[in-house]
């Protein structure tokens, strides 16, 4: 070899100690997973002050941490240890990452629930500590969702660091790259290599492995250590054998470094970073259908909280309702806390779900106590006339649109001849069906409201002689059908085997639907290795079809199988006048070691499988393989023997996990491993183990055949409306300033919604949040006609904005990022 080629090389590839691995001393805390969050309480007690101890003998050791909420129990537990953290923060050797109040799970909690958890979080560590985390933090999460990018940028941080999918489950192009949402947002995003924690010895192999991922023109490299799951962090032999390695030639300059210092060092040298647009899957796919309890309890705990919101801040300002900020704040914090990663995904132990159980029904009480006292404070003052034998029904409606939903009340004292009309006297149609009493007069009816976009209606059940008589759909024991859809089932199988729409002339399935299918699963609680379930055991036969109810607002045909000890109830709902099918469904589960899905084999070709995601939503291949998913996913495209463009959306009210197998589509209902197994531990055969979702589980889906694709068929509303009610309040008569319909707020556009209306965190302000959900940049007018009111934004595909509405009508509204923050 020449001494030019000699040359040449030592140019292209630096000498080792031109690289550096900067070492990243941290303590992945789980407060909760194999343990309760009491054992996790005192580890955190116990990993902070073995950190500080750690500062006192080595005066360049820094350490990294994350979660607010870990900070909130020492400060509330231990105020001298939380005094010596501020002080360690503000000398700049305790860096604070991540900025959320836990670590959460990625892919389940709502776009809401992630907007709360860096506005609970950043707003914590400014308070505290006068700091707000640069970089987001989910080292040990499973799977991130496309829309975060532009959440976290929105909420103050510009990096991001987590660790899986590894390798060999997401191919990326390197170790650091941008990673954008559909809007354009991006962070620097860093994958952590190999582990985020080690144990409490020697590092020479971990650093060796690490130098290995060291390649040009990237030379410097984030290298993660400290004891972590149950705490712990970097001990004395870990930081000694880093000083002894980094007097060896042969190692990489070995830096003791904090997130920030990496990427402030990354940022000055100009590197050709890859952009990564999409999610980031897939690693414990099992994750997503394990534990049906707390993914229940979690959707009905955001959307409460949301919705008690709206009608608490519009009700502030409306009649002087005291909005209760700090009673929100505590079941916000509640909520976010069960959103952890080892909680939500399924996969602790069982008596933490006790825990979450407890600290949802907490939650949820506070959303409920909330949104009565809001509801009430103004059906109050509606003006209602006074009419012998009259009820006033008052609904209200949560959402920025004008919505058309079935409405179930509870009333007392229902004669014959009782008739219901709305505000003007207009008779409309109501059908008595099962109470859900049966004692005491008591009976429940059924109507379809057709509400103002977030505001309210009032119908009444009035005396009259003279009463219209309503045609109700047509209807057998095997057979709905209103003027758009016929729906038929077999009366052998139970399974549906038309959906015809009638206005298009076509057959949308391609075979038997709404089909449960039972599929053997041997996999741990995380199914790890797992990316699809395909094992066949067996099916649901059916024991009965009848119909249930008949009337001139709907039908119900029901259906009840069962698989082994299990049952399954489906109620197929169909509506006179809205043209989604309602399946509301009771499942008494008693299987071990088996997932069950129910299958819509859908007849389209040039499909395109799209599935929400926080405040967004994602196309995936139609490969079989187990995806995330929010409150609906759908398949649109080519209906072959008519040409039509057509599309199937499937919705849900508290399920996480889908499939698209070609032409077919799964949800997920449940699997049933054991609590916390984790591969390669293999069950004794003779041991004794509980199972996860044994017994009784009620959920509901529905059925949206659709012309066009998801974006022109309301999809996205109409799924909000089945995970958001409307809520119905029995009235009296009174006097009053309000009238008998009104509207609070509307948008312009249909792509545009209002998914959020509270008060400030701080000062007497509105919070409104929008987002475009068709990946469809617009303009979109905002306005609030009782305080004349206007917001005029254009949003980007896929963008969230948030906006600051002064109570005093002379000053501006203001654009925030979502931590309240004027950008």
């Amino acid at each position: 070899m020449t001494e030019e080629t000699m040359a040449v090389k030592e140019r292209k590839l630096p000498k080792i100690k031109e690289k550096t691995l900067h070492m990243i001393g941290n303590a992945h805390l789980d407060p909760v997973w194999l343990w309760q969050w009491q054992e996790g309480f005192q580890e955190t007690k116990a990993t902070f002050r073995s950190a500080l101890d750690r500062m006192k003998e080595y005066p360049d050791f820094v350490f990294t941490n994350s979660s607010a909420a870990n900070y909130e129990w020492i400060e509330n537990n231990e105020p001298e240890m939380f005094e010596e953290i501020k002080q360690r923060i503000k000398e700049g050797r305790w860096e604070i990452v991540g900025g959320w109040w836990v670590q959460p799970d990625c892919n389940i909690p709502s776009g809401e629930s992630f907007v709360r958890q860096g506005l609970y979080g950043q707003r914590y560590f400014q308070e505290k500590f006068g700091v707000t985390a640069k970089v987001g933090y989910n080292v040990d999460s499973f799977g991130h969702h496309g829309m975060l990018p532009q959440i976290l940028k929105k909420s103050g941080m510009d990096y991001y660091i987590f660790m899986r999918p590894n390798p060999q489950e997401k191919g990326l192009p390197g170790r650091l790259f941008w990673w954008e949402s559909d809007d354009g947002s991006r962070v620097l995003s860093f994958r952590i290599p190999f582990e985020y924690c080690t144990w409490g010895k020697d590092l020479e192999k971990h650093i060796r492995r690490n130098a290995g991922e060291l390649k040009a023109p990237f030379n410097d490299l984030m290298t993660f250590y400290g004891v972590g799951n149950h705490g712990g962090g970097p001990t004395k032999e870990n930081i000694e054998s880093i000083k002894r390695l980094n007097e060896d030639p042969s190692f990489p300059n070995l830096v003791l470094s904090t997130p920030n210092k990496f990427f402030e060092e990354l940022m000055k040298q100009n590197l050709p970073f890859p952009v990564v647009h999409d999610d980031l899957q897939h690693h414990a796919s099992g994750c997503y259908a394990v534990h049906s309890g707390i993914k229940r309890w979690n959707r009905e705990a955001e959307n409460a909280l949301v919705k008690a919101e709206k009608f608490s801040a519009l009700a502030s300002w409306v009649t002087g309702q005291k909005y209760p900020l700090s009673e929100y704040d505590r079941a916000w914090k509640n909520v976010l806390f069960n959103q952890f990663h080892d909680i939500l995904a399924g996969t602790s132990l069982e008596e933490a779900y006790e825990d979450a159980r407890n600290m949802h029904g907490e939650a949820m009480s506070i959303a409920g106590r909330g949104v009565n006292y809001a509801i009430q404070s103004l059906s109050w003052r509606i003006d209602i006339e006074q009419e012998e034998g009259m009820k006033p029904i008052v609904v209200f409606n949560p959402h920025s649109w004008n919505s058309k939903v079935n409405i179930e009340v509870e009333v007392g004292g229902l004669k014959e001849g009782d008739i219901l009309v709305d505000e003007k006297g207009k008779q409309i149609p109501m059908q008595t069906v099962q109470s859900h009493a049966t004692a005491g007069g008591r009976y429940r009816i059924s109507f379809i409201a057709v509400l103002p976009s977030m505001g309210y209606r009032v119908y009444k059940i009035v005396r009259s002689k003279i009463s219209k008589d309503f045609e109700p759909i047509k209807a057998t024991d095997t057979t709905l059908e209103n003027d758009r859809l016929r729906v038929v089932i077999d009366p052998v199988t139970g399974f549906v085997t038309s959906l015809f729409d009638k206005t298009k002339n076509l057959e949308i399935l391609e075979g038997p639907s709404a089909k449960p299918v039972v599929i053997h699963d041997q996999s741990d609680t995380w199914s790890h290795n797992v990316l699809q379930y395909k094992d066949e055991a067996g099916k649901f036969t059916a024991k009965s079809v009848n119909l249930v109810e008949h009337g001139s607002v709907k039908s119900v045909i029901r259906v009840i199988s069962e698989y082994g000890t299990s049952l399954l109830v489906q109620d197929f709902t169909m509506y006179k006048d809205l043209d989604q099918i309602d399946v509301h469904c009771t499942l008494n589960w008693q299987e071990q070691f088996k997932a069950l899905k129910l299958k819509f084999p859908v007849n389209l070709v040039f499909r395109k499988a799209t599935y929400e995601i926080p405040y967004g939503h994602m196309v995936r291949e139609c490969n079989g393989e187990e995806e995330p998913g929010q409150s609906w996913i759908d398949m649109s495209g080519t209906h072959p023997p008519t040409g039509e463009v057509y599309g199937l959306s499937l919705l849900n009210d508290g399920k996480y996990s889908f499939d698209i197998d070609n032409k077919e589509m799964s949800l997920t209902v449940l699997r049933s491993p054991i609590y916390a197994h984790h591969d390669p531990v293999i069950p004794r055969e003779d041991g004794h183990y509980t199972f996860i979702d044994q017994g009784v589980q009620k959920f509901t889906y529905s059925l949206l055949p659709h012309k066009g694709n998801w974006e022109t068929a309301g999809t996205v509303k109409r799924a909000a409306e089945l995970n958001q009610k409307p809520i119905s309040i029995i009235e009296t008569y009174h006097k009053g300033s309000l009238p008998q319909k009104d509207s609070f707020l509307t948008v312009d556009v249909d792509n545009v919604i209002v998914s959020v209306v509270k008060q400030a965190e701080e000062g007497d302000y509105l919070i409104v949040r929008a987002y475009e959900t068709a990946n469809d940049g617009t303009g979109a007018v905002i306005q609030l006609p009782k305080w004349n009111r206007t917001i005029e934004a254009y949003f980007k595909p896929s963008e969230i904005k948030t906006f600051r509405i002064p109570r005093d009508p002379s000053e501006p509204i203001v654009e925030t990022n979502l931590l309240e923050w004027e950008v």
